[in-house]
């Protein structure tokens, strides 16, 4: 589930709106996964992975991770992104594209101290995407700070991430194939509406 505050007027987020309900109405599995695609400077190479889209604040998407991540890292060094989010249950594509920043300390902290215990020992015990000698070391690092750590305080490391898209594509899949493609571009603080072709 995303939860929205407030969510902006603006037409675009309107439509992200009424696709995420409708998504909802048909039970969509994973309805918070969102795929985002960073840049790495040092590699030369572009990167995607799945993220769980956890709030919607006006115009601002927030997901959390760890900040010594590989993706962390390369939203420091090259902070445009691109987003893809695709609900089969109605055969919607939802393509961003913006700048991303991270979020607060006081924000992290807030949010960190309402979610559970388990999911904070995750995030406490995993250095992540480090290489570990096994799965079982993951557990054990997993039970070990599930029952001897601070499960109320959010680390240094671990944190969110906002980005505001400046362009949207909502794409609607047809079987006859002549597929609909709705654009939302922001352009001086206006947004602008086009079809593109299938």
């Amino acid at each position: 589930m995303i939860k929205f505050d407030n969510i902006s007027s603006a037409k675009p987020y309107e439509v992200f709106k009424k696709n995420y309900d409708l998504a909802l109405e048909k039970e969509q599995k994973n309805i918070e996964a969102i795929s985002i695609s960073s840049f790495s400077k040092k590699q030369n190479l572009v990167n995607s992975r799945f993220v769980n889209l956890k709030i919607v604040n006006n115009a601002e998407f927030i997901f959390f991770t760890n900040y010594n991540s590989p993706k962390s890292i390369e939203f420091n060094e090259h902070n445009q992104i691109t987003a893809l989010i695709y609900w089969n249950s109605i055969n919607i594509q939802i393509r961003m594209k913006a700048l991303i920043e991270r979020k607060s300390n006081d924000f992290n902290n807030k949010y960190f101290s309402e979610r559970n215990k388990e999911k904070n020992a995750i995030a406490i015990s995993s250095d992540q995407s480090q290489v570990i000698a096994s799965y079982e070391q993951v557990k054990e690092n997993y039970n070990k700070t599930l029952h001897n750590d601070n499960l109320e305080k959010c680390p240094e490391y671990w944190g969110g991430f906002g980005f505001m898209p400046f362009y949207f594509e909502f794409w609607k899949g047809h079987k006859s194939r002549i597929n609909k493609r709705d654009v939302f571009e922001l352009v001086k603080n206006t947004w602008h509406h086009s079809t593109l072709q299938p």
